[in-house]
């Protein structure tokens, strides 16, 4: 059996993997996000493209170190109005942001990558457009309130797989894609390689 490994150790992605039954392990890759960002943004990479080199990244530097086994990397990016938004760092910033996206609408790219024997064999980058209504300020900031500093471990400062989706009007796109791990072409191409039943 080829082994699999996840370049992350994001709680989320791991379950998502193990929730859709692929066996796999997870490793650090080690990969410097945000001085990898101004350099990609330096040479006019949008958002989407952000998003596809960083899973790539990702998937290479674990690849190099693992011989053999199909490495996942996975990115996501947020894009509003051709912007790249990275995790806010604070619920004051949090609450900004979400003033920001209110009553319009943004794009999540999630990108995933696998890699073997240090080669991308692999790579998707589908987007969906995510449209928040035009909320009050009390009911944002009970919600922040409900929310607390879990609103920080997303670009967006929402989990749509909880209260978040109290934000939006209007949702087009796959949700594995908006979660952050696009997972229907990523097994398909894991079925193609025999690691799970076709």
């Amino acid at each position: 059996m080829i082994p699999v490994v996840l370049a992350s150790t994001s709680s989320a992605r791991r379950s998502l993997l193990a929730a859709a039954g692929l066996a796999h392990e997870a490793m650090s890759p080690g990969v410097d996000e945000a001085l990898a960002k101004v350099g990609l943004l330096a040479d006019g990479a949008d958002p989407a493209g952000v998003a596809r080199a960083l899973a790539g990244m990702k998937a290479l530097a674990v690849s190099r170190q693992r011989p053999g086994a199909l490495v996942i990397g996975a990115d996501q990016t947020l894009d509003l109005d051709g912007q790249l938004f990275d995790k806010a760092e604070s619920l004051e910033a949090a609450r900004e942001r979400l003033v920001l996206l209110r009553g319009r609408t943004h794009l999540l790219h999630s990108a995933v990558a696998v890699a073997r024997d240090g080669v991308v064999v692999w790579d998707s980058a589908p987007s969906a457009r995510l449209t928040m209504r035009d909320f009050s300020d009390r009911f944002l900031d009970d919600w922040l309130a409900r929310q607390g500093d879990s609103v920080l471990g997303s670009v967006g400062c929402y989990r749509l797989e909880d209260e978040g989706v109290q934000l939006f009007s209007r949702i087009e796109g796959d949700y594995f894609t908006i979660l952050g791990l696009p997972l229907v072409g990523l097994l398909a191409f894991f079925r193609e390689q025999g690691v799970l039943a076709a």
